[in-house]
């Protein structure tokens, strides 16, 4: 779907130049105040009601649209609206509900709620275009709307069949019937405008890119195929990029994350990718992505049932390739590097056992009593190699834990840092993004759980606080730099009859490193 802005005069020249647009459906976003006791119109609703022969006001009095966030109406046009000058084939009408609270405020904004209601409706029509008019987006958190009004919107047409058909005999998924999506502006807010829809579809092809990695089937997206991504986006944004394979791996000395890959054939890799968009001198910001592309537990082996989902503990990968591949598209004028250490975790006669002692990066010992607790152990000897880069924050990704899962669920990522600064930028980014995440405890004391008899430390600290004790893992491997982990086995897909990769955190990424 392509998004772009469209620019009218203010008052109401601008609304009459609206109504003027021949498009599929002409989409109008208001706020409740216009609605006042639920009789009398004011705003554009007014001049709408009266393009329309008082269709709106009728449909209100029927109870047919209320001034509820995400009440929606849907009309459609006929030839006496045509010679009010009301041209577009159909209307919908979504109420943002009452005044948002800013996104500074502690509790987020509600907005992603009516924009999906409306664009859920939008696209359950036949429109191939649609003007979507925002009545105010002079505020900063109004143009937070726009964007996220075409993220949300790129993500609602989204097929992975009609993208990938080659995967069925028979014909794949259609895609939408929507094409172009317009925003209006006016001339005082066109620039701004246009910069949050660029920043809008960057997000949406980011987390494009992101979902196709995860949804791919395990024998396509294999480490290798990583590789080959991160090199074409290399190729296509002029990234630098290092693609390191065993060899390279073993002279690091990268003891814990070869001790997961030894069991498998797919041979690891080791990518680095380098947006340099600030000066030489600036410390960079550095993603660490976890890139399992099949997790079967190893010898500690999961049970079958949805062991086929395990395709997306590459997640954390592909969240850095797709966020790599949106601050490439905006031309980012930060430097940003994405490290994916990635590899299988396989049982065989070769594989790591339980009980097994293995030396990371770092120089520190790790006795692994679990085998599927394998993401920590590639990230730990990842983390230790971005100290070469002295950043100025490193953020990792990965789907961690299923203890995160029954902690926050789908809702939230889990986010830990012993950084206020860091975290705090990492929630207002998620709350202007609506990719939230909510900060979890990293206190020493938990640190105990992984005391090993044996080795400096246990690769897992028991049943309690099991989402913790894995972030505290982390956290011996980052003293050097400012840190934050992000624990997205909730987020980053869906389970059940909506199965697939969600593209998070991508939008949270990008809104961070934009700020």
């Amino acid at each position: 779907m392509e998004c772009s802005t469209k620019v009218f005069g203010e008052g109401a020249l601008g609304q009459k130049a609206q109504m003027g647009q021949a498009v599929g459906c002409l989409v109008v976003a208001f706020p409740a105040r216009e609605i006042k006791n639920s009789k009398k119109l004011t705003g554009f609703l007014s001049a709408l009601n009266t393009a329309t022969h008082g269709a709106i006001a009728r449909a209100m009095t029927q109870g047919d649209l209320d001034t509820s966030a995400g009440s929606t109406l849907l009309l459609n046009a006929t030839d006496a609206w045509s010679k009010l000058g009301l041209k577009a084939e159909r209307l919908l009408l979504v109420c943002t509900g009452e005044e948002l609270k800013p996104v500074s405020s502690k509790a987020a904004p509600n907005f992603s709620k009516w924009i999906s209601a409306g664009l859920k409706a939008l696209i359950s029509t036949t429109a191939k275009d649609a003007l979507w008019v925002f009545e105010d987006l002079s505020a900063k958190d109004g143009l937070a709307q726009a964007r996220l009004l075409v993220q949300l919107a790129r993500e609602q047409v989204y097929k992975f069949g009609a993208r990938h058909p080659q995967f069925k005999t028979k014909p794949a998924e259609k895609a939408a019937s929507l094409k172009k999506l317009f925003i209006a502006s006016n001339a005082k807010n066109s620039k701004a405008l246009q910069k949050a829809v660029a920043e809008g579809q960057a997000i949406a092809n980011g987390m494009d890119l992101t979902k196709d990695l995860g949804n791919l089937p395990p024998n396509i997206c294999t480490p290798t195929h990583l590789g080959q991504t991160a090199k074409k986006l290399a190729k296509d944004y002029g990234f630098k990029v290092q693609v390191l394979g065993r060899k390279e791996i073993e002279s690091l000395k990268m003891g814990a994350f070869l001790a997961v890959t030894q069991g498998a054939v797919t041979p690891p890799q080791f990518i680095v990718i380098q947006h340099q968009g600030g000066s030489a001198k600036e410390a960079p910001t550095v993603l660490v992505g976890k890139g399992i592309t099949f997790d079967t537990g190893g010898i500690s082996l999961k049970p079958g049932e949805g062991m086929d989902e395990m395709k997306y503990d590459m997640c954390g990968a592909a969240s850095v390739l797709g966020t790599m591949r949106a601050i490439g598209e905006l031309k980012l004028k930060k430097n940003v590097i994405g490290v994916i250490p990635t590899c299988e975790n396989m049982p065989s006669a070769h594989a790591t056992r339980p009980g097994d002692i293995v030396t990371s990066m770092s120089g520190q010992t790790i006795e692994i009593l679990n085998t599927d607790a394998e993401g920590r152990l590639i990230l730990c000897d990842a983390l230790t190699y971005v100290e070469r880069f002295k950043p100025a924050a490193v953020i990792d990704i990965a789907t961690l834990t299923g203890a995160c899962v029954i902690a926050l669920g789908g809702v939230h990522s889990g986010m830990f840092s012993d950084d206020d600064a860091l975290a705090e930028s990492l929630l207002t980014a998620g709350k202007y993004s609506q990719d939230t995440v909510w900060r979890m405890p990293l206190d020493s004391a938990y640190q105990d759980q992984l005391k090993s008899n044996f080795a400096d430390m246990a690769n897992i600290g028991g049943r309690p606080a099991g989402s913790v004790t894995a972030a505290c893992f982390l956290a011996r491997y980052t003293e050097k730099y400012t840190w934050a982990h992000l624990d997205i086995a909730g987020t980053a897909w869906k389970s059940g009859a909506a199965k697939g990769a969600t593209g998070r955190p991508v939008p949270l990424l990008v809104n961070y490193l934009l700020a």
